[in-house]
């Protein structure tokens, strides 16, 4: 039986292998942007918000024209991206604090990113890693089962995920590995087209899995 260290050494290179090279899914031009893209990205493509966002961008790139469009256009602009009236009232929401409390600024902590109306932890692991280039290892739903099924946590919660991916992989892989496993995840080991038996990785961490796997939800 391998050990969870000895499973992240065989996923990490099967990673590398798969994606040597990877792109950042959303489409952004500053920090507000992306901030934006991360509240429509919430149970919805990457590929839909990326041909929402100009179209957003266009009327309103800046949070003071983003609180002068008001709730009821960005609702319009993006009703293709679902939930669009909690999502509208998240942009509006956010925008006004970040005028209020940072100047128009979008903030590079944690701690005031969270503070924002409609950005988890998630969303700002992803600001921080991708607009700023901070240390970040952003864990979905996605990532959640694929770090179980690979053996790499006990899933028993997110939270807990995003460390044990942390302990497992130096900090300088941490951006690079929570895109491959996006992209491993469409690709190979995804909720319908494996089970914890099928794909290259999976079968390589747990040789001997008779039964399907099922992981915790987030």
């Amino acid at each position: 039986m391998s050990t969870r260290r000895e499973r992240a050494i065989i996923a990490g290179r099967m990673l590398d292998e798969a994606f040597p090279e990877v792109g950042l899914p959303l489409d952004f031009r500053d920090p507000y942007s992306l901030l934006i893209a991360t509240v429509l990205s919430a149970q919805c493509t990457d590929t839909r918000v990326n041909k929402v966002m100009p179209g957003v961008l266009c009327e309103a790139s800046t949070p003071a024209q983003m609180v002068r469009l008001g709730e009821d256009r960005i609702r319009e602009l993006i009703r293709t991206c679902g939930l669009a009236n909690r999502k509208a009232r998240s942009i509006h929401r956010l925008s006004q604090t970040l005028l209020k409390r940072h100047g128009g600024e979008v903030p590079r902590t944690f701690e005031a990113l969270e503070a924002l109306p409609g950005i988890g932890h998630k969303s700002a692991s992803v600001v921080m890693a991708m607009a700023f280039g901070e240390p970040a290892f952003p864990v979905d739903t996605h990532i959640h089962r694929l770090a179980q099924r690979w053996g790499l946590t006990d899933g028993r919660s997110v939270e807990q995920t995003e460390k044990d991916l942390k302990n497992l992989f130096p900090r300088e892989e941490w951006l690079r590995r929570h895109l491959q496993l996006i992209y491993y995840g469409r690709a190979y080991c995804s909720a319908r087209g494996c089970d914890g038996r099928t794909c290259p990785i999976c079968r390589s961490c747990f040789p001997g899995r008779k039964k399907p796997f099922r992981a915790r939800k987030a």
